[in-house]
């Protein structure tokens, strides 16, 4: 599978953006999809995910309560619906995926096989 993100941009604190994961290929509902990111000097970062088939979801504590993740099975794209930005929100997000991931590593990234180019996000003071 190829993955897509988009909808980086700069935004204020307090706002919202709303990124994009599109992928492309077959069996999309096959892939648990999640949204990691990475800020300058930084390693990379969980920040949410959506499991294969049910979709249930998970999110890092320093999101939960402010980003939502979805997914539409047939548009094959994961949406990650971040409000309430901080400037320590700012960093570089990717998406990625794994096939059939099982529940006790959706937030490890050594075990996503397929990932996106990334998406600047900038949250200014």
């Amino acid at each position: 599978v190829q993955l897509q993100a988009s909808g980086g941009g700069l935004v204020q604190t307090g706002g919202s953006r709303r990124l994009s994961c599109s992928a492309s290929g077959r069996a999309f509902i096959n892939y648990t999809v999640a949204w990691f990111r990475q800020a300058p000097g930084e390693g990379r970062e969980f920040v949410s995910a959506v499991k294969y088939g049910i979709g249930t979801t998970y999110y890092g504590e320093l999101v939960k309560g402010r980003f939502t993740i979805s997914r539409d099975n047939n548009k094959k794209t994961v949406y990650l619906q971040m409000n309430n930005l901080q400037p320590e929100d700012t960093a570089v997000y990717y998406c990625a995926a794994a096939s059939f991931l099982h529940d006790d590593y959706y937030n490890s990234e050594q075990y996503y096989n397929f990932w996106g180019s990334g998406t600047q996000v900038t949250v200014s003071s």
